[in-house]
C-alpha cells in the first residue's frame, strides 16, 4: 500500500502535459520578455527626461570680485586707500531668444516622437522574428512527427525481409536493402531532431531560457491578414518605415532650430558694490544683446547643414518605401507559390505517394520483390521532407507580411 499511497500524494500537475505555446502566446510572451525593448523604453523615457528641460532659461551666473583696486604705489593692495575701490557682488542671467527655446522644445518633441517610433519598429521585428522561429520548430516537430510515424512500418517491413530469408524464400540483398532503408529513414530522424533542437533554441532566445517550447496547431497560412494592397496603400505605417518619418520630423525641427539661431540673444546683470570709510555703496544694471553680424559664414552655415541633413532624410525614405513596396510584393509571390505548392502537395503528391507505398507494401506482403516498396518508400520520404519545407516557406512567407503594420494581424 505504501507505493500506492505515495503515487496518490504526487500532485497530478506533475503528470500533467506540457503547455501548449501557440503562435500568439509566444509573440506575446516575446514582447514582454524582450530586452531590446527595454532598452527602446528606457530610450523613450530619456528622451521625455530631456524635453522637460527643453527651452527652459541657462542657470544664472553669480559674480563676486573687486573693482579699482589700486596694485602700484605706496596704496598697492590696500582696499581703502582709493574712494574708487569697491567689493562688488552680482547676478547675470542670459535670455536665449524666445524663437530659440519654442525651436529647441519642438526638437525635444520630435525626439521623442523618435524614440517611440523606433519603440514600436523593435515591438514589430520582436513579433516577426519570434513567428519565424516558432514556425521552424512547428515545421520540425511536424516532419519528426510524421517520419517517427513512417519509421514502425518501415521496421516490420525489415523484420519481414529478414524473416524471408531465413525461410529461404528471399534473396539476401533484399533483407539487406530493407535494413539499409531503416537505416537511412534512422539518419533522417536523427537530423529532424537535431534540426528540432537548434529551432527551440532559436525560440529560446527570444522567449528566455526556462521556457517549455511546445508548439500548437499553426494559424491559417493560406489566409494572409492584410492584403497586398492594404500593404502597398499603408506603406509609411509600416513597421521598417516608421522610424523614418519620424527622422524627418526631427530633421525639420533641427532645421528651424538652425534657423532661429539668427535671432539675438540677450542678457541682463545687476550687482552691488560696497566702498570703505563714509563712501556710498553702488548698483549697477546691465542689458546686454547679442550682434549675429555675420551670418553667412556662422548661422546660414549651420542652416545649409541642416537643410542638406533633412534632405537626405527624404531621399533615404524614398528610397526605403521603393525597397519596402518591392520586399511585399516579392513576398507575396513567394506566399502564393507556397500556397500553391502545399495544396498539391496535400491534394495529389502525398495521397499518391502514400498509396504507391500502400500498395508496393502490400505486395511485397504477399510474395513480391522488396525494392519496388523500397522505391516507393524512398519516394514517399523525399515528398514528405519537401513538404515539410515548403509548409516552413509557407509559414515564413505568411510572418513576414501578418507583422508589418502595427495592428494584431488577424487569426
Amino acid at each position: 500500500m505504501c507505493p500506492l499511497i505515495l503515487l496518490l500524494a504526487v500532485p497530478l500537475a506533475a503528470f500533467a502535459a506540457p503547455p501548449v505555446l501557440s503562435l500568439e502566446e509566444a509573440t506575446r510572451l516575446a514582447v514582454e520578455r524582450a530586452p531590446l525593448l527595454d532598452a527602446r523604453r528606457s530610450q523613450i523615457e530619456a528622451a521625455q527626461q530631456e524635453s522637460r528641460r527643453a527651452g527652459a532659461l541657462p542657470d544664472p551666473t553669480l559674480a563676486v570680485g573687486i573693482d579699482n583696486m589700486p596694485v602700484t604705489g605706496t596704496d598697492a593692495f590696500d582696499v581703502q586707500a582709493d574712494f574708487m575701490t569697491m567689493k562688488r557682488i552680482g547676478l547675470r542671467q542670459e535670455v536665449p531668444a524666445r524663437a530659440k527655446r519654442e525651436a529647441r522644445r519642438s526638437l525635444a518633441a520630435r525626439n521623442i516622437d523618435q524614440a517611440q517610433a523606433d519603440a514600436q519598429a523593435e515591438h514589430l521585428q520582436v513579433r516577426r522574428e519570434t513567428a519565424g522561429a516558432w514556425i521552424d520548430l512547428w515545421a520540425t516537430q511536424r516532419e519528426l512527427h510524421e517520419l517517427m510515424a513512417l519509421r514502425e512500418e518501415t521496421e516490420l517491413a525489415s523484420r519481414l525481409a529478414r524473416a524471408r530469408v531465413s525461410g529461404g524464400t528471399e534473396p539476401v540483398a533484399d533483407a539487406l536493402a530493407a535494413e539499409a532503408a531503416l537505416l537511412e529513414l534512422d539518419n533522417r530522424i536523427e537530423a529532424a531532431r537535431a534540426s528540432e533542437t537548434a529551432a527551440q533554441v532559436e525560440l529560446a532566445r527570444w522567449l528566455g531560457d526556462g521556457t517549455l517550447l511546445f508548439t500548437d496547431e499553426a494559424p491559417d497560412f493560406t489566409a494572409l491578414p492584410v492584403s497586398e494592397a492594404q500593404l502597398l496603400a499603408a506603406l509609411d505605417r509600416l513597421g521598417p518605415l516608421l522610424p523614418t518619418t519620424a527622422e524627418i520630423e526631427t530633421a525639420a525641427a533641427a532645421v528651424d532650430l538652425a534657423r532661429a539661431e539668427k535671432r539675438p540673444d540677450w542678457s541682463v546683470a545687476a550687482s552691488y558694490g560696497q566702498r570703505g570709510g563714509d563712501r556710498s555703496d553702488m548698483v549697477m544694471l546691465e542689458f546686454g544683446i547679442e550682434l549675429p553680424l555675420f551670418t553667412r559664414n556662422r548661422q546660414d552655415r549651420g542652416v545649409a547643414a541642416r537643410q542638406a541633413e533633412y534632405q537626405a532624410t527624404l531621399a533615404m525614405r524614398e528610397d526605403l518605401r521603393r525597397q519596402q513596396a518591392a520586399r511585399i510584393r516579392a513576398d507575396v509571390a513567394r506566399w502564393e507559390g507556397f500556397k500553391a505548392q502545399v495544396a498539391r502537395d496535400r491534394n495529389a503528391l502525398l495521397p499518391l505517394a502514400r498509396d504507391r507505398t500502400a500498395t508496393a507494401l502490400a505486395a511485397y506482403r504477399a510474395g513480391a520483390p522488396v525494392r519496388p516498396w523500397l522505391d516507393a518508400r524512398r519516394d514517399e520520404l523525399d515528398i514528405l521532407i519537401d513538404h515539410t519545407q515548403r509548409l516552413q516557406g509557407l509559414g515564413r512567407a505568411w510572418a513576414a507580411l501578418a507583422y508589418l503594420l502595427p495592428e494584431e494581424p488577424q487569426r
